[in-house]
């Protein structure tokens, strides 16, 4: 009797702790990039949705109301009739230091107490994001935390983005256009930042990755026709 006997090959210990030593290296490189490029979709997608919510209320609100510039000038009312077509988790008002807007950024005049002495409304979307209006007259000034009063660095251009009403034609615009290309570098950490114009516009947040002049980490000097570090 003759019995066929088939030879198996297998990986050595060594063999195979090798191949997972190469894995873990080759993790190491690219889960930060991948993490990282997940993290500013993240964000890119909270600024745009803010940013659909906050017109489509306006809209909903005129329809019922009239016209916003025929509402008056008060800060109130006006977040009032907002706030009532927005899904709202939290609603603080104007009341002061009541936790719907970061305690701490990186600017004082933009923190929880600077925005109440300038007569904020303020509130917690039901996603989770901060939102204080401020008017002036017919200008409407919306500053939005996309992570919320607890959670975050609570930085311009990185958490709080800046939207403006000042038009009755052109409805809520993220930030007005910067009069020159390097304006959107220069002005990263100004109360009025362009960055979310900048994600609307451009759909990236690569204006982190460079300095006041436009030149990336890389050395590319981003401009209109490349506005990425690539």
């Amino acid at each position: 009797m003759c019995l066929n006997i088939k030879k198996v090959t297998a990986f050595t210990l060594a063999e195979t702790l090798i191949v997972m030593g190469i894995i873990g290296v080759v993790s190491a490189l690219t889960l930060p990039n991948l993490n990282s490029s997940t993290g500013e979709k993240e964000k890119i997608a909270k600024v745009k949705k803010i940013y659909q919510n906050l017109n489509e209320a306006l809209d909903r609100a005129q329809v019922v109301y009239g016209p916003y510039y025929e509402w008056g000038g008060s800060t109130t009312r006006f977040g009032e009739r907002m706030t009532e077509f927005m899904r709202v988790s939290k609603n603080c008002k104007e009341t002061n230091n009541t936790g719907c807007f970061p305690k701490s950024t990186s600017r004082s005049d933009v923190n929880d107490s600077g925005i109440d002495a300038a007569g904020a409304y303020k509130f917690i979307t039901a996603d989770g994001q901060s939102v204080a209006i401020q008017r002036n007259s017919n200008i409407v000034g919306f500053w939005v935390d996309i992570n919320g009063p607890n959670k975050g660095s609570h930085k311009f251009s990185k958490d709080i983005f800046f939207f403006i009403l000042r038009s009755k034609n052109d409805g809520i615009i993220p930030g007005d256009r910067p009069s020159t290309f390097s304006s959107y570098f220069t002005n990263k950490d100004s109360i009025t930042t362009p960055a979310a114009r900048w994600i609307i516009e451009f759909d990236n947040m690569d204006y982190l990755n460079a300095d006041n002049t436009g030149k990336c980490k890389n050395g590319t000097v981003m401009n209109e026709t490349n506005p990425r570090c690539k």
